[in-house]
């Protein structure tokens, strides 16, 4: 399956009062990252695919200023929905690891199977 690797560096804004990240960090930058997995396969439609079902676990702590890689890929690719693996890593341990799925939804919002040409690209 189609893989990508994002760089970041953990900003301030990340960062909670203990200073380690907010939780919401790791959910963004996976995002990102599934956002330019999809624009390096030439698909532009990012938008199309609301949050089905989150699940991550935060392995070990990240704090302002870390410079770490989300890794993604896709996991599985059902009828209507797509589902990414994905994983922080610092030095080359993984810090926290997740799975998003997502729906691929219409001009109303609702549910409708994915493009075989994404699904042939993300295979």
């Amino acid at each position: 399956m189609s893989q990508h690797s994002e760089p970041v560096r953990v900003e301030f804004a990340d960062t909670d009062a203990g200073g380690r990240i907010h939780h919401t960090a790791a959910l963004r930058w996976a995002e990102r990252a599934e956002h330019q997995l999809l624009r390096s396969l030439g698909w532009s439609e990012v938008a199309r695919f609301p949050r089905r079902r989150l699940e991550v676990d935060f392995l070990a702590p990240l704090r302002f200023g870390d410079e770490v890689v989300v890794e993604i890929a896709a996991t599985a690719i059902g009828r209507t929905s797509v589902t990414y693996g994905w994983r922080v890593l610092k030095d080359g341990v993984t810090c926290i690891e997740g799975t998003t799925t997502c729906v691929h939804v219409d001009d109303d919002g609702l549910p409708c199977p994915v493009p075989a040409e994404l699904r042939a690209a993300l295979s």
